[in-house]
């Protein structure tokens, strides 16, 4: 299976005419990759984004990027409905640790769960409720089992909100109903990859860390994306898809 990364990176001399960006303030010079150099690694965005729909119905993580001068990070994506304790593993291993599940405002509301807070302050207004977990199932909740069990037992179809204990260990993240048509987020974005997967529209998601605890950022993406067979596709990207096919 193809990686879908095109060619190995080519050292940019310092007389590089490429525009700069916000996102050279956040690495060290030696680490910096301007927007055209990490797109010229990749393939079409055409055959990243049928790879990509293909990866979520089967169960394997996606990488999604949101623009170099938003939050500019990559989550790991797993469409909620085929999470498995291995992906949650890898998510729990190679990421924050701070697992979302990314639901429409229709099952959030069905499934009770509020806001985390009233005033919502944060930089891009992520949605975030109050946190879950399953009541059945389950021991502490932290574990990578534990989580997959409170996520299935959240998107189940017969779930009520009497199933789910508040607080815990999984943290819900309203989409916004129009997809990443109304927010260009990643909340947005797993939800859409899952629908137009054909899943149910919930996704699971967990930004991508260096071994170090720093973001994974420019190169160190594409070397993950290399070392995993993963694909990289980006908010943008979906937009178009979405933009051009109606979907």
């Amino acid at each position: 299976m193809s990686s879908y990364i095109s060619q190995p990176l080519q050292q940019q001399s310092e007389s590089s005419s490429l525009p700069s960006s916000s996102y050279s303030q956040l690495l060290p010079a030696e680490q910096v990759m301007q927007p055209q150099q990490f797109f010229d690694q990749l393939a079409p965005a055409s055959e990243r984004i049928a790879r990509a729909l293909a990866d979520m119905h089967s169960g394997r993580p996606v990488l999604l990027m949101d623009d170099f001068d938003r939050e500019n990070e990559v989550d790991l994506i797993v469409a909620a409905e085929k999470i498995s304790q291995d992906s949650m593993a890898r998510m729990i291993r190679d990421g924050s640790g701070i697992v979302c599940l990314c639901i429409p405002d229709t099952l959030a509301d069905h499934m009770q769960l509020a806001p985390m807070v009233q005033d919502n302050q944060s930089r891009f207004s992520t949605a975030f409720t109050v946190s879950i977990e399953a009541k059945h199932g389950v021991s502490t909740g932290v574990s990578a089992a534990d989580r997959v069990t409170t996520i299935l037992a959240a998107i189940n179809e017969n779930a009520v909100a009497d199933d789910l204990a508040r607080p815990g260990h999984v943290f819900p993240l309203r989409a916004q109903s129009g997809g990443v048509l109304s927010r260009k987020g990643h909340t947005e974005g797993s939800v859409d990859l899952a629908r137009l997967a054909g899943l149910k529209p919930a996704g699971v998601l967990c930004e991508l860390m260096n071994p170090d605890g720093s973001m994974a950022r420019g190169q160190q993406i594409l070397d993950y994306a290399l070392q995993h067979d993963l694909v990289i596709l980006t908010i943008d990207e979906l937009v178009q898809y979405r933009q051009q096919t109606g979907l």
